[in-house]
């Protein structure tokens, strides 16, 4: 346990010593704040207020808090994803350089060397991840506050959740990294993609119906639809009370991708905690069975 609990903090000092490991996964989430908050912003805003019926105004503060609901789901689903594979980014350096070697004729077991890689990018990113969190907070408490205490607990477990699911993700695609160009890569088409087919960037309501069924079968689109829910939940709660009829804010709900459908059947909260569970445990096992099976050549 003290060989595990070294390797972690070694693989912990070493991510936040790398200038360049570090601040790439820190700027992410801020980059995409300030992207969002400035180009995308006014976008929402105003299609929020065309989709309200004419007959009915509310205070300016419950779109603005239905904008910035949306804004920092999207931010966040995506950082822990993205931000995962960035602190995982150190066990292919290891490979690179050519420290794993050192390793792996210690007597450490490769079992321990494993975990203790997949602990230290699980800590690293939530560290990343909470802070960002906080930053978002601080933003919807600028704009427009409606969360509950509740709803904040619960985006948290909802990030806590996608970063085992990230952390998971990242150690089975980067087991098979050894080169400096191949984090490159990985980490490019990672940053650019994921966002998409998870429902981020844009919701998955606006998509064609054959690309909604192929999203609908990964486990992204849940922890996405999870995060968007908890963040939105008060405001369109709040939108309800004002009078707004119940119709639209459920077509709120559906083009948000709060209400999220698996073919004609509607996924509440607990079946996404399962599903996104469920992969994570999944992955995990990969992870580990690659690890066990695939002994590295003599």
């Amino acid at each position: 346990m003290s060989v595990t609990r070294t390797l972690i903090k070694r693989n912990v000092k070493l991510f936040f010593k790398d200038k360049g490991m570090f601040f790439t996964s820190l700027i992410t989430p801020v980059i995409l704040l300030v992207l969002y908050a400035t180009f995308l912003g006014n976008v929402y805003r105003t299609n929020f207020a065309a989709s309200l019926p004419e007959n009915v105004t509310v205070p300016e503060s419950l779109i603005n808090g239905l904008a910035g609901g949306q804004l920092i789901s999207s931010i966040l689903s995506v950082s822990c994803i993205t931000v995962a594979f960035c602190s995982n980014f150190l066990m292919v350096q290891d490979r690179a350089g050519g420290t794993i070697r050192d390793f792996k004729i210690s007597p450490v077991k490769p079992s321990v060397l494993s975990m203790s890689y997949y602990a230290a990018t699980l800590l690293c990113t939530l560290i990343i991840c909470f802070a960002a969190a906080g930053i978002c907070l601080a933003y919807v408490a600028f704009t427009g506050w409606y969360m509950s205490a509740a709803d904040v607990f619960l985006l948290l477990l909802d990030i806590l959740l996608l970063v085992l699911f990230g952390t998971a993700l990242s150690s089975i695609i980067n087991f098979f990294l050894s080169t400096q160009g191949q984090i490159s890569a990985v980490g490019t088409i990672i940053s650019a993609g994921y966002g998409f087919i998870c429902g981020a960037y844009m919701p998955i309501s606006s998509f064609g119906s054959g690309l909604q069924k192929f999203i609908s079968f990964l486990p992204g689109t849940y922890g996405t639809a999870l995060v968007r829910t908890h963040s939105l939940q008060g405001v369109l709660a709040e939108m309800q009370a004002h009078g707004i009829p119940a119709d639209t804010v459920e077509s709120f709900k559906v083009s948000l991708d709060c209400n999220l459908r698996f073919f004609d059947t509607l996924v509440g909260p607990p079946a996404m905690y399962a599903i996104v569970g469920g992969s994570t445990a999944v992955c995990i096992g990969v992870y580990i069975l690659l690890n066990t099976l695939c002994r590295p050549k003599k």
